[in-house]
């Protein structure tokens, strides 16, 4: 094929705007719209949600997302691909099909792609497996695991891409196969091309995130300005059959397109450019060539690759406590003082608790919550306390956050505008498991 596909970024993440996703869907002239919105510990917050409800557990902006681009997308013959399925992708296909029927669309189809959920079988099968990036073993994590699933491949969303249904849902995928399974499907490159699948996979690392590659993260005023920031463009790109794409924009939106964003998405979250691991291919990137086509267009080819591991990513979700967090304000003279006398109070009434001995973060925003040994060079005008303590039990962290609370009339003079809060820490970790532990398997609903 000749003709250039056509895939943007409708988001970046789970709470990602809207607008630039309906921008695309309306004027960017796409085959595919792609919504990556999973972050490491996304799926666990989505479990726990569906333990208490059933029903729910999806991306929580699925039927916003859907009312703002589903009409465009249908009318122009574009196909969404997202992950918003989280963990219920099944029941997010049925949420779909509800807004769809509500704005009075016909025809909608919707492939659902499930088999990423692996937590039985490896509470079967893989207790005795290693951590990454530790020593322990998932053994140690049994009790508190909230959710295992397995980063699958452009492999499992190939076969609802071979359905006719318009929009394909999924929950754990490897982000930057979300984009590859479109251009693999429309191009008919093979599995073991490795060279096309890992230029593939730079357009979808490209595109992944995306208002950070069109200036989004990357402005940093009187250095790197970005025209018309607040309407910020999303990103798509323009790809030919061997790979090599243009990233670009829709017209007349906000933000720019440029070398350099494209050359900071690129090294982003890398750890090493010639081995850039993923379920379908072992990507380099190293020899990756960025060059300017036109006002915000910028081409990227280069990229190549290696046969894919035998062995898939699972990332873990598991409870790690509580935090018990609570903040005050200083303000005007004195108010350094006045806070470090607020903090050294906590600190001397937590240890007398018996919390001494927790994780703590004891700071004055403004001053010190960044940069540790920060030297205050003049008196601000005010400071912001904050202290956050991890805990083993949910008391133990309300206890935290009411000492904070009771500086008002137990701690220096003229504090105000006190907030307090506790939260159960979900924590991420990682395991690789074998490939066919992961079974993945597609349902058309519509």
């Amino acid at each position: 094929m000749t003709a250039s596909f056509r895939i943007g970024a409708g988001a970046g993440y789970a709470g990602d705007r809207i607008v630039p996703a309906q921008a695309l869907a309306q004027h960017g002239q796409l085959d595919v719209l792609v919504f990556e919105c999973l972050a490491e510990r996304t799926i666990a917050l989505a479990q726990l949600e569906r333990r208490q409800q059933p029903e729910r557990g999806y991306d929580r902006l699925l039927a916003e997302r859907m009312q703002a681009v589903l009409p465009a997308c249908l009318a122009h013959g574009t196909r969404i691909v997202s992950n918003m399925g989280a963990a219920n992708p099944l029941q997010s296909g049925h949420e779909v099909l509800r807004v769809a029927q509500e704005l009075g669309l016909t025809g909608v189809k919707v492939a659902v792609v499930q088999g990423d959920d692996v937590l039985q079988r490896l509470c079967q099968d893989g207790l005795h497996l290693p951590l990454m990036d530790s020593d322990a073993t998932v053994a140690s994590l049994q009790d508190r695991l909230i959710s295992a699933n397995a980063y699958l491949g452009a492999d499992a969303l190939l076969p609802a891409l071979q359905t006719d249904a318009q929009v394909i849902l999924c929950g754990r995928v490897a982000d930057p196969a979300l984009f590859l399974a479109p251009l693999m499907h429309h191009f008919g490159w093979s599995a073991n091309d490795w060279s096309r699948l890992g230029q593939g996979i730079l357009v979808g690392h490209l595109l992944e995130c995306a208002g950070q590659i069109t200036g989004g993260y990357f402005a940093d005023p009187g250095y790197k300005d970005v025209p018309d920031l607040a309407r910020l463009g999303f990103p798509l790109a323009e790809v030919q059959a061997d790979g090599s794409a243009i990233i670009t924009k829709v017209a007349g939106s906000g933000g720019g397109v440029t070398v350099a964003t494209c050359t900071e998405q690129l090294l982003y979250e890398i750890e090493n450019p010639a081995r850039y691991l993923q379920p379908d291919v072992v990507a380099d990137f190293s020899q990756v060539q960025l060059t300017p086509d036109g006002p915000d267009r910028v081409r990227a080819h280069g990229a190549s690759g290696q046969p894919r591991p035998d062995t898939l990513k699972v990332t873990l979700g598991y409870h790690d406590g509580y935090i018990g967090e609570g903040q005050m304000g200083y303000a005007g003279p004195g108010c350094v003082a006045r806070g470090q006398l607020a903090l050294e109070l906590v600190r001397q009434r937590l240890q007398d608790a018996g919390l001494g001995h927790l994780e703590t973060r004891c700071e004055l925003i403004g001053i010190n919550s960044l940069i540790p040994q920060a030297k205050v060079s003049h008196e601000p005008n005010e400071v912001r306390l904050r202290v956050a303590v991890r805990t083993a039990t949910q008391r133990q962290a309300q206890q935290v956050a009411n000492e904070v609370e009771a500086l008002y009339t137990n701690g220096p003079a003229a504090g105000g505008g006190a907030t307090k809060s506790v939260r159960e820490v979900v924590a991420a970790a990682a395991v690789l498991v074998p490939r066919e532990w992961a079974q993945p398997h597609v349902t058309v609903l519509g």
